[in-house]
């Protein structure tokens, strides 16, 4: 209900959606200050601008008098509905001075619900529980929070096209205060739901005036005085200090409603009074050159009327005083019919005159002798139908409502009967007349109610006002459908948002991502050349024999465990995943993206496939399997070829080597092409040589053996979590995770070191170069190096020489 809490300006806005809103109203201060402190934490100078803020708005209250503390608890106050509309003021609060993502986290900590429709009503609690998140997180009084809410909800108001209405309410503060009543009963034929506050307004001797605030809902008082400084600063250019002088349960309205007594001082702003003694300095000189008579003759009529209009004096320049008549020309069945709807009573609430139409419908109003209590109830203001009570509120708008035991039997079934009006105390005849109209908001009321326009007085609005509402009743109906199906299709939107991220991710697994955009364009995409790049490729030792002596499942299964971990490493080391085929594992430094570092990421790349392959288990032996890997480096052609499924492959001799470097490699070494050897010289790696041997289709060829980075640990080429490192590398300092770029930059300043020389590897050096495998086909080494895959190399072996090997993503 904050909104009719807000005071004037808020309901008056548009916020007239309904109270609901007053807690809403916390909940866009508090993401507003949690966001706030989050932006300003970060350096000393922003903690204190983020506390000296905070504190000067605390200070306001305090210079007003010491303010009573604000408890906002469901279980205190009678919990009501609120329309969309203050939700939506909160959310357009946070959004637009700390952005959307601090909305979100106070959203997600309050847990509410996504998107607030604006005409729709929202249950108190939700505005509850964002002003309590809000006040917990930021811990700043809610007296603070509420007032620079209401500061912001006036702003709110009058960007959302309620200026105008909220400017001609009233020609000063008190006027515009005491139309606020007024305001809250036309917009509640819109918005049947709301329950707006009440205002009255008394007068004090030193020009100061007592502000009456009457609310279902406790601890929101402290939005008026924000609305009300702003509404006197920006519509009454004057400056306005408020405190509170009591706050209390109403004890004579019927409803069991907070009351609080503000104190309203106005204080001339200096430009105003300066502004004011410049005009009467002038208005003076004014009087005195006109007062010079053109001539010394006598003035004409005219010219005597001229003057006084121009110079303000005279009767047409005097304040208006009404003429009355001796006595009133009017017969009182006259007055009856003329207005239908009226009732004058006394003291003790004796019906003593009564409108047509009110006797039609209040069946022995006059003739029964039963006081005016008996035959309605006040409904607005929330007083005890007295005198003494309505004259209190006698500058409200009162609606009165039939009680349906006093209606005849056959009316009891249709609507009661309300009357909406103004109640003018006679002071000489010591009764009240309550001039009304029926209160009716479309015309399925009026039929409802088994009346007709024809009952209301030709000069009465009502009847305007009822064909009117009709047609905006029908808008807002049609605005909250289309609210409706736009929050509906911002959810399809989302979930459209969310199946095309799945689908693109998709996509880029099976092609370069500048590739597939082209494609999904319906561009053709163009072949490039790549004058250098690094392909590796690797195969499980023996997977014909495993293969033969498993189940297809156990197959699927081992291939699966092991290139998951493959594919979690490409991201690590950030190289390209070319295809995998059966067993073969292919993957491309270099291309699409052109790297300097290429041989570097898939020299990283490779011992990480070694040490992956050991947690995966042969389903034969149970024991770790065992991997070959060989890597070449050279010029690559690589383009997309067919329409249908379309490939992206590469294509020239260095896909060929590389394919021959895995062949002739031995089961957990990773093969080194000269080439590769030479792109990866003093970048850090430790390589040893292996020796020349025969290579199908290539010659004899110089190989080497990649045996491990010495600039980066096990646990950093795995890309695995620091904690992990603690565990199994704790003799070492570097027990943190560095990402593969910062690996690869380290490799640059340190130089390649080949140990032939190292007693460990002068054995493997010497054996390797005087091996049988030295000078044999492919297949003979293959088969002499301990590699029971016969099928597998021999399928390598007898291929001709490829010219292109086709990468399918």
């Amino acid at each position: 209900m904050v909104m009719s809490e807000v005071l004037c300006a808020e309901y008056t806005l548009k916020v007239k959606m309904s109270d609901t809103a007053d807690g809403v109203l916390y909940e866009p201060l508090r993401a507003e200050f949690r966001s706030k402190r989050t932006h300003l934490q970060g350096s000393a100078e922003g903690r204190g601008q983020f506390l000296a803020s905070l504190q000067s708005t605390s200070t306001a209250f305090q210079r007003f008098g010491k303010t009573p503390g604000v408890q906002l608890r469901p279980g205190d106050t009678t919990l009501d509905t609120m329309y969309g509309f203050i939700n939506t003021c909160l959310q357009s609060l946070v959004t637009e001075k700390f952005g959307e993502e601090t909305w979100e986290k106070l959203k997600a900590s309050a847990e509410v619900q996504d998107v607030f429709m604006t005409y729709t009503v929202y249950d108190d609690t939700i505005t509850v529980k964002l002003i309590q998140e809000a006040c917990k997180a930021l811990d700043v009084s809610m007296e603070a929070i509420l007032k620079l809410f209401g500061e912001y909800f006036f702003k709110f108001c009058k960007m959302s096209g309620y200026d105008r209405m909220l400017r001609t309410l009233g020609g000063n503060l008190t006027e515009f205060i005491e139309n606020l009543d007024a305001l809250h009963s036309y917009l509640a034929l819109s918005y049947q739901e709301m329950n707006a506050p009440s205002f009255r307004v008394e007068g004090g001797a030193d020009g100061a005036m007592r502000l009456h605030y009457y609310s279902d809902r406790r601890g929101l008082c402290h939005i008026v005085p924000g609305i009300i400084e702003a509404v006197a600063k920006d519509f009454f250019d004057t400056d306005v200090a408020m405190s509170i002088l009591d706050m209390n349960e109403e004890v004579e309205r019927t409803g069991k409603k907070e009351h609080v007594v503000f104190l309203v001082v106005q204080k001339a702003r200096r430009q105003i009074r300066g502004a004011k003694s410049l005009q009467g300095t002038l208005l003076r000189k004014k009087e005195r050159y006109l007062s010079i008579p053109v001539c010394p003759g006598e003035k004409s009529h005219s010219a005597v009327v001229r003057a006084s209009v121009l110079l303000g004096k005279g009767p047409l320049g005097d304040t208006f005083q009404p003429v009355f008549p001796e006595r009133l020309w009017i017969e009182e069945e006259v007055f009856c019919n003329a207005f239908p709807f009226h009732v004058v009573f006394d003291e003790a609430l004796r019906v003593k005159q009564a409108g047509v139409n009110i006797q039609k419908y209040v069946p022995g109003i006059l003739t029964q002798k039963f006081g005016l209590d008996e035959y309605f109830s006040i409904v607005h203001p929330q007083v005890t139908f007295n005198i003494s009570s309505i004259c209190k509120f006698i500058n409200s708008q009162f609606i009165l409502k039939t009680r349906r035991e006093m209606m005849p039997e056959a009316w009891k079934s249709q609507p009661t009967l309300k009357l909406r009006g103004q109640m003018i105390w006679m002071e000489s005849l010591k009764c009240m007349v309550f001039m009304c109209s029926p209160k009716l908001r479309s015309l399925q009321e009026l039929e409802e109610s088994k009346m007709h326009l024809s009952d209301i007085a030709p000069h009465d609005t009502t009847r305007d006002l009822i064909l009117l509402n009709q047609q905006r009743l029908a808008e807002m109906e049609l605005s909250c459908q289309l609210e409706k199906k736009k929050e509906e299709l911002r959810v399809l939107s989302n979930h459209l948002a969310i199946e095309k991220k799945k689908t693109e991710t998709l996509l880029y697994a099976m092609l370069p991502e500048h590739v597939a955009n082209q494609l999904k364009e319906g561009k053709k995409v163009a072949a490039g050349e790549f004058e250098t790049c690094t392909i590796l490729f690797s195969d499980v030792v023996t997977f014909t024999n495993i293969c033969a002596a498993c189940e297809p499942i156990q197959i699927v299964n081992m291939l699966n465990s092991m290139y998951s971990k493959f594919d979690r490493l490409t991201n690590i080391h950030d190289v390209y995943k070319v295809e995998t085929i059966g067993d073969a594992y292919m993957v491309v430094g270099g291309v699409p993206v052109p790297v300097e570092s290429h041989a570097q990421r898939v020299a990283n790349f490779a011992l990480g496939m070694r040490i992956s392959a050991k947690e995966v288990m042969n389903p034969v032996t149970g024991e770790p399997i065992q991997i070959r890997v060989g890597i070449h480096t050279g010029p690559v052609l690589a383009g997309v070829v067919g329409d249908k499924m379309p490939r992206y492959c590469l294509f020239g001799d260095t896909v060929n080597t590389a394919s021959r470097m895995e062949s002739h490699g031995l089961p957990n070494k990773v093969h080194l092409s000269p080439t590769a050897h030479r792109a990866l010289e003093n970048k850090g790696f430790e390589i040893v040589t292996r020796g020349e041997i025969e290579v199908k289709g290539k010659g004899k060829m110089t190989t080497y053996f990649l045996i491990r980075n010495l600039n980066a640990t096990e646990v950093e080429i795995m890309g695995r979590p620091s904690a992990l490192a603690d565990g199994k590398e704790a003799s070492t300092p570097r027990n943190q995770v560095k990402k593969p770029r910062a690996v690869l930059s380290n490799m640059d300043h340190h130089q390649q070191q080949v140990y032939n020389s190292d007693p460990a590897d002068a054995s493997d050096e010497v054996t390797l170069a005087g091996s049988p495998v030295a000078g044999r086909d492919d297949t003979d080494a293959v088969n002499s190096q301990s590699s029971p895959d016969e099928t597998k190399t021999s399928a390598f072996a007898s291929d001709p020489v490829l010219s292109a090997f086709c990468a399918v993503l």
